[in-house]
């Protein structure tokens, strides 16, 4: 009989505690979190680490940080619980007579002004599938489709990951925007003011690279932590910004909106339809990917 050091008694429950610690990086906020104790979260945390033989996490100020066993842990209770909540999907199904949900993560224009028509036509087609969309920034749904917590994600670009497989491509121009009243010319760009997502998001990091590539540094910016705010803002005639023309196709038509011509824009990019390889996507996920790929011209090959 062969036997192993971490051959421990981990409960899903106590692997819960402390993926909920990773993911707050504070034991009082994975405390209220798990509607818990911090006492108890602690304990499940030192008890982890105890039997393990590995610290799992350190202090570090008020919050904590988590160590590079911590970090691999961390990544193996997400996957876990991911195939866990699949197996839980494929059970119900047996029960309601359906498939089990498609996991889907988007970005917020993606979510706000591509797939809306597209899902409508869907369900149209697909009454009973289950569909689960989760909207985050762009750095969370490439983290989530990592982890096997979403099975598609669509959103812009996908990193150099070797995980990642574009299925299909949309293209998506980038365009500046401004109020009609406003009269932007390209000499004008430097001075204005521009209104940009947070920090995180596709659309900042792009902002990033377009005054780079006019060789620009704005220096009247506002933050704001959405697509819709930023577009009544533009409309208000608070700014500027730099927008895929999805999510503003309408406000242009109707003349809310006008097109602000640069040296370099319409920027060309892509809406990628994204897999993880590491596992097979279910056949929810199938099913929504083969709805999905009429709305997309450029098709790659098929999961």
């Amino acid at each position: 009989m062969i036997t192993h050091k971490y051959m421990v008694n981990i409960s899903l429950a106590r692997l819960r505690v402390f993926l909920a610690v990773a993911q707050e990086s504070s034991i009082s906020v994975a405390a209220e979190r798990l509607g818990i104790s911090q006492p108890a979260v602690s304990a499940t945390v030192t008890s982890l680490q105890n039997e393990l033989g590995v610290p799992l996490i350190r202090r570090d100020g008020r919050g904590i940080q988590l160590s590079e066993g911590g970090l691999r842990l961390a990544g193996h209770a997400r996957h876990l619980f991911a195939i866990l909540d699949d197996a839980l999907d494929d059970l119900r199904s047996l029960d309601r007579g359906a498939e089990p949900r498609a996991r889907v993560g988007a970005v917020a224009t993606v979510a706000e002004h591509v797939l809306p028509a597209m899902l409508r036509e869907i369900r149209k087609e697909h009454p009973a599938m289950e569909i689960e969309l989760d909207v985050s920034t762009r750095q969370s749904v490439w983290e989530r489709l990592a982890a096997w917590e979403v099975h598609v994600v669509v959103a812009g670009r996908p990193p150099l990951d070797r995980r990642f497989r574009s299925v299909a491509a949309r293209l998506n121009q980038i365009v500046v925007v401004a109020a009609p009243a406003q009269r932007i010319a390209p000499a004008d760009l430097a001075a204005a003011t521009w209104l940009l997502r947070e920090p995180g998001t596709g659309t900042r990091a792009l902002s990033a690279e377009f005054f780079a590539d006019l060789g620009i540094e704005p220096r009247r910016q506002l933050t704001i932590g959405s697509n819709g705010a930023i577009r009544e803002c533009v409309r208000a005639g608070l700014g500027i910004s730099l927008v895929s023309l999805d999510s503003v196709r309408r406000e242009l038509e109707n003349g809310d909106l006008v097109e602000v011509p640069t040296p370099i824009t319409p920027l060309e990019r892509q809406w990628h339809i994204v897999v993880n390889q590491e596992r097979e996507i279910s056949p929810a996920a199938r099913a929504f990917v083969a709805a999905l790929l009429p709305h997309f011209g450029e098709t790659a090959v098929t999961p």
